[in-house]
């Protein structure tokens, strides 16, 4: 059935699998946000090495969803693989040794005559959830603002910026929105260390924050919304693959697609909803509606990026050069076979639960730290 799948509908299948994995990423997200809180919520020592072996039980999932996720959309799409890693490499690299010093530091803070000290590793994972998280933000944002880039028709690629990618950063609508993936990280960081984490004090902490950073992101949020959909944005002519600039292009696209309006309004309620029962109903469960919540929310993102004769990475310097996920895809019989291969994603995410409800049968205490048993201390 999948080998008689078209060309088009298969180009629009796997933005649609990647834009799942990516959304997902966000919402592992919770990992590099709990890790920004190792400054301000733990109140000794012993707190801290808790949530760091909380978190710890967990951060392979974010950076293998990460690898995923960029095997997945570079595979399908080949030709943004090599315009954007060919031009905004510095951002990307930065991205990639953000998430290789959270590796490191997770391996060796608490190795014997460690010459850094913990202290250093701990900045480390700091960085990783602050940083990092932020950029990949402004790299999400170039899906809408775009890059200064030309292709020529050998598909070579000419940045015309110094900075290769940096410059994404300096864009007010790509620092807002990566603000608020901090910001949203922070939120899920503290929902999911309260779910998991049997300790009054650091759940105390926990609830506070969830509520102060869900406050701090709303204006970013809605900034970010209300800029979306006003925006002009690239869009394509079916009938010649042309592009050309559309007034409130994402607006239509989400009034154009119920299923996407759909996702956003119920992602937001789920997110909104498991602040409240955080916060004010004294509930250990907001995770599992946060969390869900902006994957939903990720999904419309994604969605508004490349469906509906949507450019999802503009050239601000040459329009005709921005790629679609018509003019930027594998070929036919590629993208049938990674088809195939896909289709063994179900039982990896089956297994992962699992793995995940036997590890979090019961919540980690003090007490998990003595270094008996099997489980690996961070």
């Amino acid at each position: 059935m999948i080998g008689q799948l078209d060309y088009t509908t298969l180009q629009q299948l796997w933005w649609i699998i990647a834009s799942l994995v990516g959304s997902l990423f966000l919402f592992l997200n919770f990992v590099q946000g709990g890790q920004t809180l190792l400054f301000t919520l733990p109140k000794n020592d012993k707190e801290k090495s808790l949530i760091i072996n909380s978190l710890g039980r967990k951060w392979e999932l974010t950076f293998t969803t990460l690898v995923l996720f960029g095997g997945a959309l570079f595979a399908a799409f080949p030709k943004f693989y090599a315009t954007s890693f060919g031009g905004a490499y510095w951002v990307w690299m930065l991205i990639l040794f953000t998430f290789i010093i959270q590796a490191v530091s997770y391996e060796y803070r608490k190795k014997p005559q460690n010459f850094l000290g913990a202290k250093t590793y701990e900045v480390f994972l700091f960085i990783n959830g602050s940083v990092g998280i932020l950029l990949i933000g402004a790299a999400i944002g170039t899906f809408f603002t775009g890059s200064s880039f030309s292709i020529n028709e050998m598909n070579q690629v000419t940045w015309q910026t110094p900075y290769y990618g940096l410059e994404a950063a300096l864009n007010f609508f790509n620092l807002s929105l990566g603000i608020f993936l901090v910001l949203n990280a922070r939120v899920l960081g503290a929902m999911y260390l309260l779910n998991n984490i049997e300790h009054a004090e650091i759940n105390v902490g926990c609830r506070r924050l969830a509520w102060i950073n869900f406050m701090w992101s709303l204006p970013f949020l809605l900034f970010v919304l209300a800029k979306l959909l006003l925006m002009e944005g690239h869009a394509i002519r079916p009938e010649n693959g042309e592009i050309f600039l559309q007034k409130w292009k994402y607006l239509q696209n989400l009034i154009g697609n119920p299923l996407l309006l759909l996702f956003l309004l119920t992602g937001l309620g789920l997110v909104i909803y498991g602040i409240f029962v955080t916060r004010f109903k004294g509930k250990n469960s907001g995770i599992w509606f946060s969390g869900p919540g902006t994957v939903l929310v990720g999904l419309t993102l994604f969605g508004l990026a490349g469906l509906n004769d949507t450019v999802f990475y503009p050239s601000t310097y040459d329009l005709q050069s921005g790629l679609t996920i018509y003019n930027a895809s594998s070929s036919h019989y590629t993208l049938t076979a990674m088809s195939y291969v896909a289709l063994a994603i179900p039982f990896v995410v089956a297994y992962i639960a699992y793995v995940w409800r036997q590890m979090d049968k019961r919540q980690l205490s003090i007490s998990d730290l003595s270094g008996k048993g099997s489980n690996k201390l961070y």
